[in-house]
């Protein structure tokens, strides 16, 4: 074993999907512990996410795309929080960190859905002290892709530029809503009507239903085409789903985020959420083992805040 691990042990347990069936098919299996290699470190998961992304895996979704590859079992989930177990040479992370981060990409046969996950140093950011690693574990995917698509958005190019931001109370779009006034956006988010209250504590105005002429839109509930019908003629609009890019028109600039592990920028955002800036909101916490319970909670919909898992 590596001189700087605690653990003793040779095998590590992960939910992981052989044959893509839904909730039902994915499965506990026993792994071969791996040591860290230059520059990485193995992290022991204290919580990892439910998204909307692990359940398109579990069903198949990304392999009939031709995305997944994977010879025996395709690991779950993209975002956690742990603590760092093992650390490999040239690390800068050391055992005991307390961490969050990112595993990008759908063809790996691991993920955080796991006790132990060895990735990357610089994917990683340092947890803030008084910031609970359940609640860390539901920012990285999230609110990276919030910002990376505002990176895609650009300041707003003069003042009083208009941003719609669909789903504004949801995972993507909460923090789209909170982050985009600091590149200069004056940010309306769309969301249903209960939601009101919690989407102008982001420090955004309200509109359930929107009407055309949007400087801009950031598309965080996938409406697509819809969402793009209410951008003005020469404006901009930023999507979520990669594989389902909308076709320009009207000189409309459309972009699509790919979500992309960033240890710098994650450290920041985690940051905004330690300091109350940001919202961090767990919605249930489940046994890792009842993975495929969360995701039919998932499926039902009407989740506000994401579900974690814990080893």
């Amino acid at each position: 074993m590596n001189a700087n691990t605690n653990s003793a042990t040779t095998t590590y347990r992960a939910a992981v999907v052989r044959s893509p069936q839904g909730p039902d098919s994915i499965e506990m299996a026993d792994l071969p512990l791996v040591e860290p290699g230059p520059g990485e470190v193995r992290v022991r998961i204290a919580a990892a996410t439910v998204n909307p992304v692990d359940l398109g895996v579990a069903g198949g979704v990304f392999h009939r795309l031709g995305l997944v590859h994977q010879p025996e079992h395709v690991g779950l989930g993209w975002d956690f929080a742990g603590t760092i177990s093992a650390a490999g040479p040239g690390a800068e992370l050391t055992v005991g960190t307390r961490v969050a981060g990112l595993v990008d990409g759908f063809d790996r046969d691991f993920g955080p859905y796991a006790e132990e996950l060895v990735l990357p140093a610089g994917n990683l950011a340092v947890v803030p002290d008084g910031l609970d690693l359940t609640a860390a574990a539901t920012v990285p995917l999230n609110a990276l892709a919030a910002a990376q698509l505002l990176d895609l958005l650009g300041d707003a190019p003069g003042e009083g530029r208009r941003l719609l931001v669909t789903g504004a109370a949801g995972a993507v779009g909460s923090y789209v809503a909170a982050l985009a006034p600091a590149r200069g956006w004056e940010v309306t988010g769309l969301a249903r009507v209960e939601d009101e209250t919690f989407v102008r504590g982001l420090g955004a105005e309200f509109t359930a239903q929107a009407t055309p002429g949007w400087d801009a839109v950031a598309d965080a509930a996938a409406l697509q085409n819809k969402a793009l019908a209410l951008v003005r003629d020469g404006g901009a609009f930023v999507g979520v789903q990669p594989s389902a890019r909308p076709a320009a028109e009207r000189g409309i600039r459309v972009d699509v985020v790919v979500a992309h592990p960033d240890g710098t920028r994650l450290s920041g955002l985690l940051a905004d959420v330690a300091s109350g800036r940001l919202p961090a909101r767990v919605h249930a916490v489940f046994p890792l083992e009842q993975a495929g319970d969360a995701h039919r909670a998932m499926a039902k919909g009407g989740v506000r805040g994401r579900i974690v898992l814990k080893p």
